[in-house]
């Protein structure tokens, strides 16, 4: 029964298959791939040190947007607690940077676990909800780590945590130029993108989107949805605290306003503008929304948050499908030309 649910889950197109289409559209995609990582692996190179560090902080903070998409995007849990796990990681990541070791890999790695373990110890209750209960409860779940790093003296309370080393990568110098900090973030983040797109489109991702389609149709058939929404959550949590071992890597300071609400509201926030489920359409939302946030708001008289705000009005009624969805009518209306 499963084979025949994965089998008609996917949208079927055997003449455009015959007539070559699909490869077609997946060698255009491969080129544009590869020409967007060589123009970022490029950019320290012509850049000075302020817009690679604005993209570095960029590229961190949309490996915390690729795990609010998995959520909300592939699986249909809308969350406002993704900034708990992306705190946890960068917590991880400076404690581990201060007492143990400066080597990069190992913080990433801390970074992960810390994400990964603290969501199985919230996932439980949250998952066992749905639409705007599971909301509030992520939300709730985000607070209460919010509070905890508040006040905890071990990672600085309301002062934060400082003193954290400049990284290195295998016993080599400390990496204390902007430039090759972000080149390190960018080879994380593209690993994470990578690992979370095959997961994606494996079957467990196939699961995952039934579930946000028609779950009682999926539980019919034979699958275990709590048992698949638990795993995802836990994956989304291990994927947001790698983020927060990147962002603590290149600030080297971390505090408790780092996985506030505000935090969780923007992650959400660019979702929803780069369009829910496409992957790289959030990762361009969390582009524009720290654009906005950190260098357009201080030239237009700290407005910056209005702004965010009637962009996602303008969003949800013009382009419900967010910033992917351009490129997704635009191949429809290719394909309906004569």
């Amino acid at each position: 029964m499963r084979a025949a649910y994965e089998t008609t889950t996917p949208a079927a197109d055997p003449a455009g298959a015959a007539d070559g289409v699909r490869p077609r559209r997946a060698a255009g995609r491969t080129a544009v791939a590869v020409a967007l990582i060589l123009l970022l692996v490029a950019a320290p190179l012509v850049l000075g040190a302020y817009p690679v560090s604005a993209m570095t902080r960029i590229l961190a903070f949309a490996v915390l947007v690729l795990s609010v998409d998995l959520l909300t995007g592939v699986t249909g849990l809308p969350t406002l607690g993704q900034a708990a796990y992306f705190g946890a990681g960068a917590y991880a990541a400076a404690l581990t940077g201060i007492h143990l070791t400066s080597d990069a890999a190992v913080q990433a790695l801390a970074g992960l676990a810390a994400g990964l373990v603290t969501a199985a110890l919230t996932g439980w209750v949250a998952v066992r909800a749905r639409g705007i209960v599971f909301l509030m409860l992520t939300l709730a779940i985000g607070e209460s780590v919010h509070q905890v790093a508040d006040t905890w003296s071990v990672v600085g309370a309301g002062n934060g945590l400082a003193g954290m080393p400049p990284i290195t990568l295998l016993g080599g110098p400390p990496l204390t130029a902007a430039g090759f900090v972000y080149w390190w973030v960018l080879a994380v983040a593209a690993t994470v993108f990578a690992a979370v797109a095959l997961v994606v489109r494996s079957p467990y991702g196939r699961t995952l989107r039934g579930i946000r389609d028609n779950e009682p149709r999926l539980r019919a058939l034979g699958y275990r949805p709590a048992l698949a929404r638990y795993g995802v959550f836990c994956l989304a949590g291990a994927v947001a605290g790698a983020g927060g071992a990147l962002w603590a890597a290149h600030a080297r300071f971390v505090s408790a306003g780092d996985l506030g609400f505000e935090v969780a509201a923007l992650a959400l926030l660019s979702v929803v503008i780069g369009g829910a489920g496409s992957l790289w359409g959030p990762c361009l939302g969390a582009a524009l929304v720290l654009l906005v946030r950190d260098n357009l708001s201080a030239s237009i008289g700290g407005h910056g948050p209005l702004v965010l705000g009637l962009a996602f009005v303008a969003v949800v009624f013009l382009l419900p499908r967010g910033l992917a969805g351009l490129r997704a009518g635009a191949r429809h209306r290719k394909e309906r030309l004569p």
